[in-house]
């Protein structure tokens, strides 16, 4: 009778699928559409779960309502480029640091016939060129990040928020508002790493870049467990601390589109 137990026991582990046997530890990444529809995720995201077994499920949204989630416990880490709203969320005790990452920049991309003349010119003066004859220009309205800079950018100008007739908000993520003005040869803010893995560029093209105030900082945070005790924060700090290690830093690197480098990595800066 021992003997018949046993091989049944034995039976049945047998059957038993191997995906069934070894459960997977996932977490939960509120991040930019940014990260996302570059494309980085879909290179960084694989070696990571190659390296520590964690799978990585990402929310894409603007960099405000990733930070939302976060403060409602909805996600395990954040991936976002706010710095000011960051270090806001620290401040409250919804995560104990924030941990910079990785950098691009804004560019300012409009018409090829740029019928405003901002090439040349720095982000302020483009846009108060753009608002002073009421050019076409489509802002995200999503409180993302580039939202947020494009706002700071646009309380630079004398006077301030003076923005044009031709100024609309959609309320959307990147790719939507690069369509639209390219369905209507609006000028628009977008991050590089967006612009240059973007296909559907109809007369559109860089006009305003380099300027010092278009730099864009990433940075990554875990949500503080001692706020929502069943966020998984060990895991998620093995994600920080791998994407801030030099393998992590590498994989950053290596992501290019067509040759060229969309983020650059800057752990510890």
């Amino acid at each position: 009778m021992k003997r018949f137990f046993l091989a049944s026991l034995t039976f049945i582990a047998l059957c038993i699928p191997p995906t069934v046997a070894v459960a997977q530890t996932t977490i939960v990444m509120a991040s930019t559409t940014s990260t996302e529809q570059s494309g980085l995720f879909a290179h960084l995201l694989p070696a990571f779960n190659k390296a520590t077994g964690i799978e990585v499920k990402v929310v894409a949204l603007g960099t405000g309502q990733a930070i939302d989630m976060g403060r409602r416990g909805d996600a395990d880490v954040l991936f976002v480029h706010d710095q000011a709203a960051e270090e806001k969320f620290v401040a409250e005790g919804f995560a104990l640091k924030r941990y910079a990452v990785m950098y691009n920049d804004f560019v300012l991309v409009g018409p090829a016939a740029d019928p405003a003349r901002t090439k040349g010119a720095d982000i302020v003066q483009a846009l108060s060129k753009i608002a002073a004859a009421n050019y076409a220009f489509v802002s995200r309205g999503d409180k993302s990040g580039t939202h947020a800079a494009e706002l700071r950018f646009w309380k630079m100008m004398p006077p301030p928020e003076a923005k044009g007739s031709g100024y609309r908000e959609c309320g959307c993520g990147m790719g939507q508002a690069l369509n639209m003005a390219a369905a209507t040869g609006a000028y628009v803010l977008t991050d590089r790493g967006t612009w240059l893995s973007f296909k559907n560029r109809g007369d559109l093209q860089v006009l305003v870049q380099g300027d010092q105030r278009l730099f864009n900082q990433y940075g990554v945070l875990v949500v503080n467990p001692a706020k929502h005790p069943h966020s998984k924060a060990q895991d998620a700090q093995k994600f920080v601390d791998w994407v801030l290690s030099p393998a992590g830093q590498a994989v950053i690197a290596a992501y290019r589109i067509d040759g060229q480098q969309l983020f650059f990595p800057n752990a510890g800066k």
